[in-house]
């Protein structure tokens, strides 16, 4: 019998004891750039509430909770025990579980969000088991939704917030621009790896999706809102700044060579018929 996947302890204590995932898209500008911009990429693409939806590695529940708000039936999976305290209480159903080994029903649900794991996956074998997963039990024709952290993020947030004058920073970032992972053990982050949006597309066509397209999340300027916020110390959330941002994002979106000055990118694609 094939052993249960095991999610990495490192990444376990990260967001068990380091960050609180809970608080990220609503306490920085650039978080809730992210949180605005996802949701008004997926709301004209989800089918109409009151379907389906399984949220995969969906943390604290942020995205559940506008999700059911919208008349949606959400259900969560997340290794974080944590995790699946906070997302109960966004009205969704909440499991602990893996990415890789689901335990849904095959073709049970109406869409599938897969808006974390692919962070945390390292190697290729693992995010395609996640992939796999997501196209079994979604129904034919459904709606994959996977997210990615770009390439790129990290050397335009460490420019933007001065920490690429750190040696060990610095030298981080060229490790991931070289080989899209942060390695395990580096401090500032846990072990994660970052997608170039080709990559990601790949991994999705790979899966036996079909009609892939990757759209940049937050766009050009996500950096400059964080980097404003260190330095200053004063939320930019609702100011010209932040509104100048958002329509940055949106005009970036139809011009491929653009994604990759995303933090994010969002992966959208149709699942298989029968």
């Amino acid at each position: 019998m094939t052993p249960d996947p095991q999610v990495a302890p490192e990444v376990l204590t990260f967001y068990s004891e380091t960050s609180d995932e809970s608080e990220r898209l609503t306490t920085s500008a650039d978080g809730a750039l992210e949180l605005v911009r996802t949701q008004e990429i997926l709301r004209p693409l989800l089918p109409p509430a009151p379907a389906r939806i399984l949220d995969v590695g969906g943390g604290p529940g942020i995205h559940a909770r506008w999700l059911v708000e919208d008349g949606y039936t959400v259900h969560v999976v997340d290794p974080v025990p944590r995790h699946i305290e906070q997302a109960a209480t966004a009205g969704a159903t909440a499991e602990l579980g893996d990415a890789r080994k689901l335990t849904a029903d095959d073709h049970s649900y109406d869409a599938v969000l897969v808006l974390g794991p692919l962070y945390h996956l390292l190697e290729r074998a693992e995010r395609d088991q996640a992939l796999a997963e997501a196209v079994r039990v979604v129904k034919p024709g459904g709606l994959v939704a996977a997210a990615a952290i770009g390439r790129y993020a990290s050397l335009f947030e460490h420019v933007a917030t001065t920490m690429l004058d750190v040696d060990r920073v610095h030298d981080a970032i060229v490790d991931i621009l070289a080989t899209g992972i942060h390695e395990p053990g580096r401090k500032g982050f846990t072990a994660a790896y970052f997608h170039t949006a080709e990559s990601l597309a790949e991994e999705m066509t790979a899966a036996g999706l079909a009609d892939v397209t990757v759209r940049g999340i937050e766009g050009p300027a996500w950096a400059v809102l964080k980097g404003t916020e260190q330095h200053s110390g004063e939320s930019v959330t609702g100011t010209p700044m932040f509104r100048s941002a958002l329509r940055a994002a949106r005009l970036a979106e139809p011009y491929p060579e653009l994604l990759a000055a995303s933090s994010h990118m969002l992966a959208l694609a149709t699942a298989p018929g029968i």
